[in-house]
């Protein structure tokens, strides 16, 4: 079909509009020399005012792809990242294994160094032009992407970004990889692209109805049915589905390492974060969408319990070594398979009686779990250094005195979840299960983009903070206006190191003598680093003082739309 392609100044520009088109909202970028088209499109597009996405200016590759990360597990929409040919992909590719794990869908684009040498518009022009090409660019990143491609014309733009978009956006969803020459993007009378897209995601999986049936059949006859979810809630509509199944059927949930609120914390089915303390007893488990149900070197079911492995890639494919059994297995999103199992589990019927057993022992073991809690919570705050489930409990006291009902909070591992109240859909957010460090706080910055009118609090140990390059996340944030609260739970170390040289040697020289490569002293002063970039910063020290210093940085935020961190010395 013949298109007027004179009011389009480059293949960039295209590209951009096409971004827009297709839904995607921003379009983050750390830029270089392969970025003078981009620049020109942008500003065509300010001058005229064509649509195109929301450009974030980003001072670090990590950010960019964290934000990214951060707008779309709040609104489930893909967006678009871009960085500076091989030297910024390999700044990103932390964080996209972290998308990659977590199924974020995100378009992730790079310059690639010039083609020619000269003769071309966009040919080399600088020296290391020739030293940033790759034989195979896409290569360093393959593995963690869905797909990959190098745009070798400007009149494929449209058919390779719908594609791309389509893959991205297809369950189980992912990163996908675009690189772009430079002479490419230069390109003029390239078509601007139609109003619909080329090529769309399928529908997601619904369950099988055999399948469903089945489970239905297994967990109706279970004395003691289990489920465990660690992302259940990646779609929040999922919720209010799992909170009713296991309100009737008192079926108790584990919420497993979650990266996401699956079930309330005050649900009488909420089962806690554990499954060790429940496999004993269990005879029929759901693993709902859950890499890692259980660790079994500590602890497994028994030999002949069914389970029943449900997500929209129930086998985890792409995990080369995943052996937890699964009798049966149901590619499904959550949501599907929670409805269509609440059906069958209607038409199967269950034996009230045991519903009304386990319901009783359900709440009788969430009674001596929350006791537990709140010892260890006391514990917590009378010990020196304060405990991290005072700091987790302070928090949500806090959050609950501001009467910020629905603030977000993004956690890369010192939240203590269940000492924090976690009761809302889309209000909790923890990181990937590959665990790539840095994500935290640039999720946070994406988060309160994605959500401008609510408070966002980003829980970092001081390792995983120093990870996330936060003079650059502050300097995006003062760019941006994406007022988060910091807060760092300081324990002077890499504590996840510390725990696992003792877990395995408990007898060593490193237990007895100290362990190397764990302690971070002197520490820096994280408050003041903040306070250099314009925002409200504390370092706390006693128990007693953490409350008042918490008000006082979610009033700096809320109220002067200031950046606040709090570093808070704790064990």
């Amino acid at each position: 079909m013949t298109q007027n392609n004179t009011g389009i100044g480059n293949a960039g520009e295209v590209f951009l509009r096409l971004l827009a088109s297709r839904g995607v909202d921003y379009f983050f970028a750390n830029p270089g020399t392969d970025f003078a088209s981009i620049c020109e499109a942008l500003a065509r597009a300010r001058q005229e005012g064509f649509a195109v996405p929301r450009a974030v200016l980003v001072p670090h590759e990590n950010i960019g792809v964290g934000m990214a990360y951060g707008v779309t597990m709040v609104t489930g929409r893909a967006q678009a990242v871009m960085v500076h040919v091989n030297v910024g992909t390999a700044n990103a590719i932390c964080g996209l294994i972290n998308a990659s794990r977590e199924n974020i869908p995100m378009l992730m684009a790079a310059g690639r160094t010039p083609l020619y040498e000269s003769g071309r518009h966009g040919a080399r022009s600088q020296n290391i032009h020739w030293a940033q090409e790759m034989f195979d660019q896409s290569a360093m990143l393959r593995e963690v992407v869905k797909w990959d491609y190098e745009l070798r014309a400007g009149e494929q733009m449209e058919s390779v970004v719908d594609r791309a978009l389509a893959i991205a956006r297809s369950e189980p969803k992912g990163p996908v990889y675009l690189s772009l020459p430079r002479e490419v993007l230069a390109e003029a009378g390239v078509a601007p692209g139609s109003a619909a897209a080329l090529q769309n995601p399928p529908a997601p999986p619904s369950p099988d109805p055999e399948s469903i049936e089945r489970a239905a059949s297994i967990l109706a006859r279970a004395k003691n049915p289990l489920v465990i979810t660690a992302r259940a809630g990646s779609e929040p509509e999922a919720v209010p589905l799992l909170e009713a199944l296991a309100e009737r059927y008192a079926l108790p949930v584990v919420e497993y390492r979650p990266r996401y609120l699956s079930i309330s914390s005050a649900h009488p089915m909420h089962a806690g974060y554990e499954p060790g303390p429940w496999l004993d007893a269990a005879d029929a488990i759901l693993v709902l969408d859950c890499d890692v149900p259980w660790i079994p070197e500590a602890k497994s079911p028994a030999a002949g319990v069914p389970v029943i492995q449900v997500g929209t890639d129930p086998l985890f494919a792409r995990y080369p070594a995943r052996g937890f059994r699964g009798e049966l297995s149901i590619a499904s999103t959550s949501r599907r398979a929670l409805a269509a199992l609440g059906a069958a589990l209607e038409r199967a019927g269950v034996d009230p009686s045991l519903v009304a057993q386990r319901r009783s022992r359900i709440e009788a073991a969430g009674a001596a779990r929350r006791a537990g809690l709140e010892k260890l919570i006391g514990s917590a705050r009378s010990a020196s250094p304060m405990g991290m489930a005072w700091v987790s409990r302070a928090l949500a006291e806090a959050i609950a005195r501001a009467g910020v009902g629905d603030a977000i909070i993004v956690n890369e591992y010192s939240l203590l979840a269940p000492a924090a109240n976690l009761t809302l859909p889309g209000s909790y957010f923890g990181s990937s299960p590959v665990g790539g460090l840095g994500w935290g706080l640039p999720a946070a910055l994406g988060a309160k983009l994605a959500a401008p009118e609510r408070l966002v609090i980003a829980t970092l140990g001081d390792g995983s903070y120093s990870f996330a390059n936060p003079l650059a996340c502050y300097h995006a944030a003062a760019m941006h206006d994406t007022p988060v609260l910091t807060l760092v739970l300081n324990n002077g170390g890499y504590g996840a190191v510390e725990r696992a040289t003792r877990a395995m040697y408990p007898k060593g020289i490193a237990a007895s003598q100290g362990i190397p490569l764990v302690s971070l002293d002197p520490l820096p002063r994280y408050d003041a680093a903040i306070a250099a970039c314009g925002g409200h910063g504390e370092r706390v020290v006693e128990a007693e003082a953490l409350p008042a210093a918490l008000d006082r940085a979610i009033r700096a935020v809320r109220e002067d739309r200031r950046q606040a961190l709090l570093d808070v010395a704790c064990v």
